[in-house]
């Protein structure tokens, strides 16, 4: 599937670009943005938490070896973990590591070269060595069977990780019809997770996610005009997600 010179995928940019400041202060005040590393009970003790959902009244935990649920009533406090607030600077493309890279593999798939780094940043924060504990890896995180998809030999070279990733992203839009919001939640947490919440999947992990990228792409896009590219064809095959991802 080839898409036309449209603007499809560019068009929406400049939208975009206005709204996100505002999507991002409605991620950061809705209630599944709450980050936690511990989790203070009313008889005392603390709970380490990786992450965790409230779902009718009951907290499901994740910790580090398993899981627990427990009963709202029973959690006095959720102390802040900065891990998942702390944005990284939004270091325009022009200054950026990789900057040719992103640029190129941004023309190929009709994308904002400003939002693959947004998204790097993110992701990696340009560390092309990068390995999630959930094994993504490279530039853009990506999982073995992902970068497989998408024919990539080495997962850390910088060029084929920046194009699959890339490849990926612009898939996901074009699956979204340019919601950018739930791309980059698909991008995170899985096209499946997407399509069961039918929305943002309630992680605080995804949450946090699409508000860093989406504020750090505003923040670029407030500072100079949005690029112009041309249309190039984008696999349709790169649309459905790993279940790990």
């Amino acid at each position: 599937m080839r898409l036309t010179p449209t603007k499809l995928q560019m068009g929406p940019m400049r939208r975009w670009a206005r709204a996100l400041c505002v999507c991002a202060a409605a991620l950061l005040t809705a209630p599944a943005l709450l980050h936690a590393e511990y989790v203070v009970l009313r008889n005392g003790q603390r709970l380490n938490v990786t992450g965790y959902e409230l779902r009718n009244g009951t907290y499901h935990f994740q910790m580090n070896g398993g899981s627990v649920d427990l009963s709202a009533s029973e959690v006095l406090n959720i102390e802040p973990q900065e891990i998942f607030t702390r944005v990284l600077p939004a270091v325009p493309v022009s200054n950026a590591p990789y900057e040719q890279l992103i640029r190129n593999a941004a023309a190929r798939n009709n994308l904002d070269p400003d939002l693959i780094a947004s998204v790097i940043g993110a992701e990696s924060n340009f560390n092309p060595k990068a390995v999630s504990r959930k094994n993504a890896r490279g530039l853009m995180q990506l999982l073995p069977e992902t970068a497989k998809r998408f024919g990539v030999k080495n997962i850390f070279d910088p060029r084929e990780n920046i194009e699959a990733g890339t490849r990926y992203l612009g898939g996901l839009l074009q699956l979204y019809k340019n919601n950018l919001v739930l791309a980059l939640a698909a991008y995170n947490a899985g096209p499946q997770r997407v399509t069961q919440y039918g929305s943002v999947p309630p992680y605080h992990e995804t949450v946090a996610y699409v508000s860093r990228v989406s504020r750090s792409y505003a923040k670029r896009k407030t500072t100079r005009e949005i690029p112009k590219t041309t249309a190039i064809a984008v696999t349709p095959a790169a649309v459905t997600a790993p279940a790990g991802l």
